[in-house]
């Protein structure tokens, strides 16, 4: 069975349900974190339709989790977000103003000035995505091609002046929220990572009941290492379970073009990462 198709996203979704974890949208943990849950996060980075798929999808499971929308055409798409928001999902902006910022400077600047252009760029975004729809939360792109941290903004400015009650890299506590990414179309893509790296305690072991010397987390390469782990329940009660709906596909040409591509682009990401 391939890896990485819808298929195998609800064999996923299905063995956490299963195993009595509770999913939620980033803004529900926030401010009501149960005993044992997943926080599900969507990066929607690129083909939007995707996330539609993995929207339904969720929606015919009764669950609910977080889709982050760039301001970019392939993500950006106002009937898509509605349709998504409208299923019970939350809809937060993936911020890059700091990247975009930046690209369009035409001589070197400094941090500050960077923040001061970008922060009006996040305004004007955020508004934009909430003539849509609510947002409450906000997440940032990592965008691997550009020196920049977007995040630089919050080293300037508070975002809850912005009425953002979240973001998971700074409002998560990975001391006890283990997190899972896709990244690189893999589960333990930290060579191929540029910025979406957390650490935490939770990071590091498996707790299994069953084995005396449990394996770190970082071994699971498939999914069905996530979903085997669930089933032997071994894995914390609390997880954040980040995807990005672009690798995720049962059609089989553009299920290959995706492997391709990220193959290719993990290249370029060890390179950058040395």
């Amino acid at each position: 069975m391939r890896d990485f198709t819808l298929k195998t996203y609800l064999l996923l979704l299905s063995a956490l349900k299963d195993n009595d974890y509770q999913f939620q949208t980033f803004r529900e943990f926030i401010k009501n974190p149960p005993y044992r849950s997943v926080i599900l996060r969507h990066d929607v980075d690129a083909k939007k339709m995707n996330s539609l798929r993995t929207a339904k999808l969720e929606n015919e499971l009764g669950i609910r989790g977080t889709y982050y929308f760039r301001i970019v055409p392939e993500s950006f798409d106002k009937e898509v977000i509605k349709q998504i928001y409208d299923m019970g999902h939350e809809v937060g902006y993936h911020y890059e103003d700091v990247s975009t910022t930046a690209l369009r400077q035409k001589k070197s600047v400094d941090d500050i000035m960077i923040a001061k252009t970008a922060i009006n760029s996040f305004k004007e975004n955020l508004d934009k995505l909430r003539k849509i729809v609510p947002v409450e939360t906000i997440c940032m792109h990592g965008s691997p091609l550009s020196r920049w941290d977007n995040r630089l903004l919050w080293k300037y400015y508070d975002y809850r002046h912005f009425g953002i009650v979240g973001e998971p890299y700074f409002d998560t506590d990975f001391d006890e929220v283990l997190y899972l990414t896709d990244t690189g179309r893999r589960w333990n893509g930290e060579s191929v990572s540029i910025r979406d790296k957390v650490e935490g305690k939770a990071q590091g072991k498996q707790r299994n009941r069953e084995q005396k010397h449990p394996a770190p987390f970082n071994n699971f390469h498939s999914t069905f290492d996530i979903i085997t782990a669930a089933r032997k329940n071994s894995l914390p009660d609390k997880i954040m379970l980040t995807v990005h709906p672009q690798r995720w596909d049962n059609r089989p040409l553009p299920w290959i073009k995706e492997l391709v591509w990220q193959n290719i682009k993990n290249i370029g990401k060890r390179i950058i990462n040395r």
